[in-house]
């Protein structure tokens, strides 16, 4: 893929999916009360990864008009039929999740029989399992499905389980149950929920988390799925390492220049014997200058000007006010914990995030565990990516992709580092040319992270 960058020129951009790009979605349907929140939530322990999530098709009913919320507070509204369900909303958060986006899930309150203003998100799960009675309905879902699982159950025991549920939770009262039964789930049920477990589903699972036999089968399969995905992504790794070796650093790639002060700064951090007091101290100060070249990349300052103490006036350069003129950071643990005292050095007030980002032992490629961004974070001129240490840059690469998801743009990230390998920078630099980069010092090889282990004594 090429773009044209600010200059007019051409810039090749290599391309990247991350892990949970290409989602996998397991649909579970059945019959209201047959288990199959239950069944899903058996799945997600028997794979016991921290990647699966759950998605409610109740999420999606429909926002209903007045005359419809009357009808639905005496009992006498349709919630199991297909029209109840917003498809079209639902289909395009799931195609959101299935090409690895952030997608906002509606939240419905069943008391107020209304959709709410707030939202929940889901970003970067590595397998979904949509569960409703229509889990199995709509074409449009159903290709985009990996597996098809319909939850078979006896009638006398749905309708138990509903009325416990609806009582219990969602301020029903066990007559209103009983007539919505009969009047609307049963008829439902025959006319649309059964078409599913006999034409469209691909494994029938009676008896629900008692079926221990069933839920092993379905994880095994799930996993063998996950390992061929993190199979294609290593490779992928590899084959962006190959592509880039010949390839020189980016000039959006900054390093700090070898003044007396900063080889003396890094001779010190790199010398073994160094002290863990004066391995921090002299970090410390490397960090902030590393932060203060970050910083002079805003790209919104102007001409401001000042009166001064003694009442003459100063022309220099300010920010404008306000998000467009404000710096967040986000800090990839553990390693970008190191340059936190540098950033409250240079900007105390900083809006900062996290992201945990580790390498899995078993593959080598690096796995998000955690996010917590700051709001409005696309808003902001300038978004610092903080790491102590980048080594193959697969983990930058993923950060990357994280805050451009969430709406930063590319040019407005810099990703700052004390120690880079080439290679990682050059694998960044050709998936995402417009980021700019500070780092200390580039070294040739791969190195093993030790920066965090030294600065944070564990």
């Amino acid at each position: 893929m090429a773009n044209a960058n600010s200059n007019g020129s051409t810039t090749h951009r290599a391309h990247y999916s991350p892990p949970w790009a290409n989602t996998s979605i397991i649909g579970i349907a059945g019959s209201s009360g047959s288990g199959k929140t239950s069944l899903a939530l058996a799945i997600v322990e028997s794979l016991s990864l921290p990647w699966v999530v759950i998605l409610s098709m109740d999420s999606f009913y429909k926002t209903l008009k007045p005359e419809e919320s009357e009808k639905a507070f005496r009992n006498d509204y349709d919630f199991d039929a297909p029209d109840a369900i917003d498809f079209d909303i639902l289909v395009e958060r799931l195609r959101e999740i299935k090409e690895g986006k952030k997608a906002d899930i509606p939240v419905y309150s069943f008391e107020k029989h209304q959709r709410l203003e707030k939202t929940t998100t889901i970003y970067s799960p590595h397998v979904l399992i949509l569960e409703g009675i229509f889990a199995l309905h709509d074409q449009r879902v159903l290709d985009m499905l990996d597996l098809k699982i319909f939850a078979d159950a006896d009638a006398d025991l749905c309708l138990s389980r509903r009325v416990l549920r609806d009582v219990q939770h969602r301020g029903r009262d066990i007559e209103g149950c009983i007539k919505q039964w009969f009047a609307f789930v049963k008829p439902n049920f025959h006319r649309y929920v059964e078409p599913q477990r006999l034409i469209t589903s691909d494994i029938i699972v009676p008896r629900g988390i008692e079926n221990k036999v069933a839920i092993s089968m379905v994880s095994d399969r799930i996993r063998k799925t996950l390992e061929h995905k993190s199979h294609l992504h290593q490779l992928e790794l590899r084959r962006l390492g190959r592509a880039a070796e010949d390839q020189p650093l980016s000039p959006n790639v900054t390093i700090l220049p070898p003044r007396p002060q900063i080889v003396g700064l890094n001779t010190l951090l790199l010398t073994p014997s160094t002290d863990r007091e004066t391995f921090i101290f002299s970090f410390d100060r490397l960090a902030t200058l590393l932060i203060e070249s970050a910083t002079a990349l805003h790209p919104s300052y102007s001409l401001h000007t000042i009166t001064t103490p003694t009442g003459h006036t100063y022309t220099g350069l300010a920010p404008p006010p306000g998000r467009r003129g404000s710096v967040s950071a986000v800090v990839i643990l553990r390693g970008g914990s190191a340059l936190e005292t540098g950033l409250k050095r240079v900007i105390p007030d900083c809006r900062t995030g996290r992201m945990l980002i580790q390498t899995s032992y078993r593959t080598g490629e690096p796995e998000l565990h955690f996010r917590k961004l700051p709001e409005g974070l696309g808003e902001q001129a300038l978004v610092l990516l903080l790491d102590a240490q980048m080594s193959s840059g697969g983990a930058a690469l993923m950060a990357v992709r994280v805050l451009v998801d969430h709406g930063v743009e590319e040019g407005r990230i810099v990703y700052v580092a004390w120690m880079a390998g080439r290679q990682g920078l050059k694998r960044l630099g050709s998936v995402f040319p417009d980021v700019r980069v500070v780092v200390g010092r580039v070294v040739e090889d791969l190195e093993v992270r030790w920066v965090e282990r030294k600065y944070l004594g564990c």
